[in-house]
């Protein structure tokens, strides 16, 4: 299969998003991209566990990270026996699928299929660390060539030079969407909330946009429904970090509130991504709770006086009375009808590959 990621801006290469090379895994800062280009380089797959806990890589680059940590933590054990290595591979796998808890149930997909890699790799007698890279680029590939398929749905429900409304950063999904959108000749523009306290909106989505040619606008994160009845937008679309089998989306918070707006002003809301077999129900959910010091800050400079608190929830939930439709690589899902993708054999965003 031809790379997946040809084609793409900067950072969804994915080269710059987590890379295993030489006994050390790097990985692009973005926190601080696009105002500077920076890898944080790891040693131990305990750091790249950090890193991922740390907001170093975000939205679907995690996931990468996490093959590459496997990969990292089999060169720190290449010189034990056999039954050593596993069980050294098996307690990374444990460290790093649990680094953020509300992916954790994704994030067990690409450890356990590292694991997989890893005892074939162990059985024929080849490179742990290698073969945890191939695999690592081999799943990339065919989750990017799914998130294609995404896409074209998604550009589908999009007019001509009509208006998009995204939220944080979807990574693969909004290469993906620019690039179909562009193979369909349909000219639409985006408009983006910045996301704070990250700004992942800002940085990321818009960063991606402009690299790929297109007309993008950063707005504040209380700008949503101005901007919908004012600019007339036509489709409000995010990616989600858990879409529950109940049709709940789980994604970042500021979600719920424009799905909200959205559906006052009969504005389609389509996520995109596979169900999560792990969340049967939004109940199996556990929404990360972080540092609330970052909300009383913007990029380092504070913007609250001391004393002041701040509440930081990563997540919100989007209920599935609000969404007009999940996106999948198999079509366009009712958000009430989520068992049909595993009933009619997929296997899903994330699906073990080795």
């Amino acid at each position: 299969m031809e790379r997946q990621d040809k084609g793409l801006a900067f950072m969804l290469q994915y080269e710059n998003i987590a890379w295993y090379e030489k006994g050390e895994v790097r990985i692009l800062d973005r926190r601080i991209y696009p105002r500077q280009v920076e890898f944080v380089v790891c040693k131990r797959h305990e750091e790249v566990a950090k890193a991922i806990t740390d907001m170093v890589t975000q939205s679907a680059g995690p996931y990468t990270a996490a093959a590459m940590g496997m990969a990292l933590a089999a060169y720190e054990c290449r010189s034990l026996s056999e039954e050593g290595q596993l069980q050294h591979l098996k307690q990374a796998a444990d460290t790093i699928a649990n680094a953020r808890p509300t992916t954790a149930s994704r994030m067990r997909l690409v450890t356990n299929g590292s694991l997989q890699a890893a005892e074939k790799a162990l059985q024929e007698g080849r490179n742990v660390s290698d073969a945890i890279v191939a695999y690592s680029v081999n799943a990339n590939d065919i989750r990017y060539a799914k998130i294609g398929k995404i896409a074209e749905y998604l550009v589908d429900m999009i007019p001509q030079n009509g208006t998009v409304m995204t939220q944080c950063f979807g990574e693969t999904i909004v290469g993906k969407m620019l690039a179909e959108g562009r193979k369909q000749g349909k000219g639409f523009r985006l408009f983006c909330p910045e996301t704070r306290p990250y700004f992942q909106g800002a940085r990321l989505t818009a960063t991606v946009a402009r690299d790929m040619g297109y007309d993008v606008t950063v707005i504040t994160d209380n700008m949503p429904a101005y901007v919908m009845q004012r600019e007339h937008v036509d489709v409000f679309t995010s990616a989600a970090d858990a879409i529950c089998l109940d049709g709940h989306v789980v994604n970042k918070v500021g979600t719920f509130q424009i799905a909200i707006a959205a559906k006052y002003m009969g504005i389609p809301y389509f996520v995109t991504g596979a169900p999560d077999i792990g969340h049967p129900t939004v109940d199996t959910v556990h929404i990360e709770l972080r540092d609330p010091d970052f909300v009383l800050q913007a990029m380092g400079v504070k913007t609250a006086a001391d004393g002041v608190k701040g509440y930081y929830p990563s997540f919100d939930i989007t209920p599935p009375a609000l969404v007009s439709g999940v996106v999948t690589d198999a079509g366009i899902l009712s958000p009430y009808d989520l068992h049909r993708y595993f009933r009619d054999g997929n296997a899903g965003e994330y699906g073990m590959v080795v």
